[in-house]
């Protein structure tokens, strides 16, 4: 039990560590055209209790069904999800900022052209997923370390369709639509 608890501790700094030199590196470059094809939504879902909402965004920017990728994040594993998006809890940290877990590796090996960090709250988890994420575009929250998101939005997590509206807006400001 000391020993887990110990474990876990290490596991954290080491996390910390790896975000903290990803944070240092220039961003990669992306060989994806300009345009929207892909969407990757990570997404707190203790904090918005319906990523299903971001399935709207295919219609929005005329998107393939498979457009829009979503993970989720919960704190409490017990927790499930009644409605079928993959999450990750903070149990799935591992050493040196990996994060051990079938769907998020699936999710973070993928290029997206936006990657949307749909979380207020600074926690590990949700930040390691996000530097891992290979995206030319990637949207959040001020309240988040702003060294991992491009276009910051200030709005309430809560009201999404305002959200849509400013990502919309400031897409086709970068022409990218």
């Amino acid at each position: 039990m000391i020993f887990r608890a110990i474990q876990d501790k290490f596991k954290v700094k080491s996390g910390l560590k790896y975000l903290e030199d990803e944070l240092k590196k220039p961003k990669p470059f992306s060989s994806r055209k300009a345009g929207v094809t892909s969407i990757g939504c990570i997404v707190d879902m203790d904090k918005f209790p319906d990523p299903e909402a971001f399935n709207k965004l295919i219609s929005d920017f005329s998107l393939q069904p498979n457009g829009v990728k979503i993970i989720g994040y919960k704190k409490d594993e017990a927790a499930h999800s009644p409605f079928g998006i993959q999450f990750c809890t903070d149990k799935d940290l591992g050493w040196n900022g990996t994060i051990e877990n079938g769907f998020v590796s699936e999710f973070v090996d993928r290029e997206y052209d936006v990657l949307i960090n749909y979380y207020t709250d600074d926690k590990l988890v949700l930040n390691l997923l996000t530097a891992r994420t290979n995206a030319r575009i990637k949207v959040g929250f001020p309240s988040v370390d702003t060294k991992l998101n491009d276009l910051i939005f200030d709005t309430a997590v809560s009201n999404f369709d305002v959200f849509r509206a400013e990502l919309k807006k400031y897409l086709k400001v970068l022409n990218e639509l």
